[in-house]
């Protein structure tokens, strides 16, 4: 992924201040707030089957996260999803836990119909989802992310671009992959920091619908650089939270794409 896209999509992102429509769990609503705030677009937790729908139609992504999963928000998940794809309103899956329980498996599958642009999810995640073995220990990945690059590529029958994250994260949209060396294992002791990765794909793709893999591949090294500044001021997670929050506030767009770093496979 050349610099010149990066920086493209991150102005494109900066400049727009997306309108991002979460259909997200309980523990994350908090969070992937603070972080679309703090990156600059503006964050929306409409999940009632009354309003998401119309509520998506003023949106510029929608995103959503099965994290807590409950019948009624599944059919207004499921109702907002259809709204999106028939509107031409890019949105991101992520499935939370996919594998741990039957309900969860067979929601996902019902949503992959209104075809995603993106599916993100941790390598165990992106396994199951793709009906094949994994070692998924509740939200958490027991797999590691090559094994679950083939997953990846068979889940681009339904949606444009599919992200697997882990400590290298994995890109691919079908024909090209991707892999971003960003982030610090920190980023994995403050809850909900996947789940706001999400939550910021999403402004990333409403703001560069004519290159959503640039869109996925900017938003994940802006994230992982902010987790790496972060890193370097904090004592645990509790000042880390803080100061990624301000590392995503402070980072530009000359900085994160004159320091991405990204293989094309």
């Amino acid at each position: 992924m050349h610099p010149q896209s990066i920086h493209s999509c991150f102005t494109s992102f900066r400049t727009q201040a997306p309108l991002v429509h979460n259909i997200t769990n309980f523990v994350a609503m908090s969070t992937a707030a603070n972080v679309l705030l703090a990156a600059g677009a503006s964050p929306a937790m409409v999940h009632a089957q009354t309003e998401a729908p119309e509520f998506v139609r003023l949106s510029h992504a929608l995103t959503i996260n099965i994290g807590t999963l409950s019948p009624d928000w599944l059919d207004s998940m499921l109702t907002t999803a259809q709204v999106a794809h028939e509107q031409n309103i890019p949105w991101v899956l992520d499935p939370v836990a996919v594998g741990a329980t039957a309900y969860r498996l067979q929601s996902c599958e019902r949503l992959l119909a209104f075809k995603p642009d993106v599916i993100r999810g941790n390598a165990s995640e992106i396994l199951a989802l793709a009906g094949m073995s994994s070692q998924s220990r509740g939200p958490d990945s027991g797999d590691t992310v090559e094994a679950a690059k083939f997953a990846a590529e068979a889940l681009t029958e339904h949606a444009k671009v599919v992200v697997v994250t882990g400590e290298v994260d994995w890109v691919t949209d079908g024909t090209q992959q991707w892999s971003v060396h960003h982030g610090v294992p920190m980023m994995t002791r403050v809850t909900a920091i996947g789940c706001a990765l999400t939550a910021l794909i999403g402004g990333f793709i409403g703001s560069n619908r004519d290159n959503l893999t640039g869109a996925v591949i900017s938003a994940l090294c802006y994230y992982g650089q902010a987790g790496e500044l972060a890193d370097k001021a904090a004592k645990g997670p509790g000042s880390f939270y803080v100061e990624f929050l301000d590392a995503l506030y402070h980072l530009d767009a000359d900085q994160v794409s004159n320091n991405a770093k990204v293989t094309i496979i």
